[in-house]
């Protein structure tokens, strides 16, 4: 099985665009972003379940079950310490912690044994291959033709939507974050703890600096289902030009992931400690990002 970190598009930055600091970016007009995306997730979904049925092909607008965001999420996507510690003390990056608390983590299997299940699955494990081509190239052309309709985006494909989500988060994040004083300062600063603990730290902007940790246990991750897996290379190719670099899940028993969440666990603390300064500023302007990000792509 694969993970992909999937890559983006175009954004109005001119919400996100701020100079000031924390307190002023976490307050823009966001909290109807939540609802902007629902509605928007189903007229896009809407939209590609008629133009399906217009090419002869069934398609159900299936909008996955969105779980509400609890107080201790908030807090965490508020950039608070203790929330933040809180959720590291136990699932370190939340990279392993899957293959040990999968419900918590809503793993892919989680979320099949409480039923929550594309029906459009059903509907393509019948095809032929012929048939299944078919389909797929059809949905192709449908969500091409949905996003232009509902959510004024251009698209080439499926795929295209998720990466233009993620090059677009790219970019806003980098046009703001990564341009701030403030947060060059406090990321300088959390850089040069981090190499004083024994990290490597290759890019001190504010947004790598903040998914450092995060990838290299995705990327440990990868070197570990490489292992598993000899149809596969042991290292993993460059990612395609405009594509996050895909990960390729390896399977592990909860018993035999205990090490590597162990691991992952000490890293994701001396990260925060090293960050205490850091995360407070940054991580409530990334949230406000990605929810304008999630409302654009209604996603």
């Amino acid at each position: 099985m694969t993970r992909k970190t999937l890559p983006t598009a175009l954004l109005a930055l001119a919400v996100l665009c701020g100079c000031g600091g924390a307190a002023e970016t976490a307050a823009p007009p966001f909290p109807s972003a939540p609802a902007v995306a629902k509605d928007k997730k189903h007229q896009l979904e809407a939209a590609k379940a008629d133009c399906m049925k217009q090419k002869g092909f069934k398609y159900v607008a299936w909008v996955k079950p969105e779980t509400p965001q609890s107080d201790e999420d908030r807090r965490r996507d508020a950039g608070d310490y203790q929330a933040m510690r809180k959720y590291r003390e136990k699932y370190g990056f939340g990279i392993f912690a899957e293959f040990i608390y999968p419900k918590e983590m809503d793993s892919p299997q989680a979320q099949i044994d409480r039923g929550v299940v594309d029906p459009n699955m059903k509907i393509q494990e019948v095809l032929s291959e012929a048939q299944l081509n078919a389909y797929h190239k059809a949905k192709d052309a449908c969500m091409v033709t949905a996003a232009k309709q509902v959510l004024g985006v251009n698209l080439k494909s499926n795929l295209d939507y998720y990466n233009q989500i993620a090059l677009t988060r790219k970019r806003a994040t980098a046009g703001t974050l990564d341009s701030d004083p403030e947060l060059v300062e406090l990321a300088t600063t959390m850089a040069t703890c981090l190499k004083g603990k024994g990290y490597t730290v290759t890019d001190t902007t504010p947004t790598a600096l903040a998914k450092r940790g995060e990838d290299v246990f995705l990327k440990e991750q990868d070197k570990v289902g490489r292992e598993q897996d000899d149809s596969v290379p042991d290292v993993a190719p460059p990612a395609k030009k405009g594509q996050g670099q895909e990960i390729h899940m390896p399977s592990l028993t909860a018993e035999q992931a205990k090490p590597y969440l162990a691991k992952e666990i000490k890293a994701a603390l001396d990260d925060l400690e090293c960050g205490k300064d850091f995360y407070p500023v940054y991580t409530p302007r990334k949230s406000a990002i990605d929810a304008q990000v999630r409302a654009q792509f209604a996603y």
